[in-house]
């Protein structure tokens, strides 16, 4: 019988970008994932910096090419979507590549105040300021606007919003306004239209009757966000030429708009035989806003995006180890690990995600198929087959085994509570973040040891 690697090679062709295989076990971009096990245990979370600056660079690439390309005139502008992970770390890196934010809650602004504090941004950062606000949210883009961020652009999620900026925003210059278009929503969904932002029918007698007598301010960008993401379907084209249009109708009563936030959605490689044409994909979407543009005879806009999964998902694994085997009947085998789903990659429970899942070791062995269980006592808390294909497949051996599931770095440690209290009371497990240094090593540091006892009694309140 062949080989687990074997096995792999002829069903979806490995080793592929970012993996490798060297005597036997599994490296992530260069790094010896057996090594880390030994070093700091399992389950082990982990956070290699570089690939966020990588997926970036890439991006930007992307639209300056497809800007020269089809010879658009607008400029293009990348916002990281901070919602998808909010951690220091995280931010820092995004941001050591001339982006700028997205925010979607009250703390995100406190987060940018801080950095600015640090001397990591500056008060020219632009901050699009999305989501249905609180008033402490509110509050906050006042202030800050008021400190000299000049370039925060809250972005209107309802008519009633406006209505705290007009009455406490007090600027030499007019401050700049967003507004979101309430899109249709996918059509196998339970709603026919977004819970966010403001009906397309609304917007342009909104801007007549508020904002045309009010000197304070402009609206200077019309942003939307298409549920089903970025992605090569009727649906998606039907939607952006939509809003495009929309836009161009406003622009011609608005002087003073000048950007589209196509908002966020760019997929992430969640599977090992992932094939979304990013090239093709960024350079039609490019191609037909000035298409469309050039119909309605007005000015291309600058383009913004706020990607977050696409920014940070491919950085982070988890790595955990088998503690038992368990055959419950003739047809299932399962291999129960040290850790659990729900509260680990929440996201496999909740929404049935897949990630890429690969073995650390064992690659000669011969392979099996399993079921993966997790160590809660929860029905739910288990994964059974693998993006590209119905079953999960791992090294058929007694020995012990080790496992990662790869490219979760979005949304997984917040969703989770980190640092908060799980369902079975699992601990947090420890996360080390991963830097390269300029001599090509690697540089390691534990972000977070893994909850002990103590802390999980504390937060629930047997001991002061």
């Amino acid at each position: 019988m062949q080989s687990y690697q074997e096995f792999l090679d002829l069903s979806v062709g490995f080793p592929q970008d970012g993996f490798d295989i060297i005597d036997d076990e599994l490296y992530f971009h260069d790094l010896n994932l057996m090594e880390m096990i030994e070093t700091y245990g399992t389950p082990l979370r982990f956070t290699y910096l570089p690939i966020i600056s990588k997926k970036i660079q890439q991006a930007k690439i992307l639209f300056q090419t497809a800007i020269l390309k089809n010879n658009y005139r607008g400029t293009y502008k990348y916002c990281y979507c901070t919602k998808s992970s909010h951690f220091k770390h995280i931010v820092e890196e995004a941001l050591k590549n001339d982006i700028h934010l997205e925010t979607s809650s009250a703390f995100d602004m406190p987060v940018i105040d801080a950095l600015e504090k640090k001397g990591v941004v500056s008060k020219d950062i632009t901050v699009i300021c999305n989501g249905f606000k609180t008033f402490q949210y509110k509050q906050y883009i006042i202030d800050m606007l008021h400190d000299g961020f000049k370039n925060i652009v809250p972005v209107l999620d309802n008519k009633e919003e406006f209505n705290l900026y007009d009455d406490e925003v007090e600027l030499d210059e007019p401050c700049n306004l967003g507004i979101r278009i309430a899109a249709e929503e996918q059509p196998d969904s339970q709603f026919y239209t977004s819970r966010l932002g403001i009906r397309m029918e609304d917007i342009i007698d909104f801007y007549n009757n508020k904002i045309v007598p009010n000197p304070n301010f402009k609206v200077k960008l019309l942003h939307f966000f298409i549920n089903s993401g970025i992605s090569d379907t009727p649906y998606y084209w039907n939607e952006l030429e939509k809003y495009v249009t929309l836009y161009c109708k406003f622009k011609k009563i608005n002087p003073d708009l000048d950007t589209l936030d196509i908002g966020g959605g760019m997929p992430f490689k969640d599977s090992l035989v992932h094939d979304f044409d990013y090239e093709y994909m960024v350079n039609e979407i490019v191609n037909r806003i000035k298409q469309i543009c050039a119909v309605h005879d007005v000015m291309e806009p600058d383009i913004i995006t706020e990607f977050g999964k696409y920014t940070v998902a491919e950085a982070s694994g988890i790595l955990y180890k088998v503690l038992g085997r368990k055959q419950q009947n003739d047809r299932e085998k399962w291999l129960m690990l040290d850790g659990s789903f729900i509260t680990n990659l929440p996201d496999v429970w909740a929404l049935n995600q897949k990630y890429i899942l690969l073995p650390i070791n064992n690659w000669d062995s011969e392979y099996e198929r399993v079921n993966l269980g997790g160590i809660t006592c929860d029905g739910q808390d288990y994964y059974n087959q693998e993006a590209h294909m119905n079953n999960v497949f791992m090294p058929k051996t007694r020995k012990v085994q080790y496992l990662g599931f790869f490219h979760t770095g979005a949304y997984q440690e917040v969703l989770s509570g980190y640092g908060g209290i799980h369902h079975c009371l699992l601990p947090s497990p420890k996360h080390v973040i991963v830097r390269r240094n300029r001599d090509e090593t690697f540089n390691f540091e534990v972000f977070g040891e893994e909850q002990n006892s103590k802390q999980v009694l504390k937060i629930l309140g047997y001991h002061s």
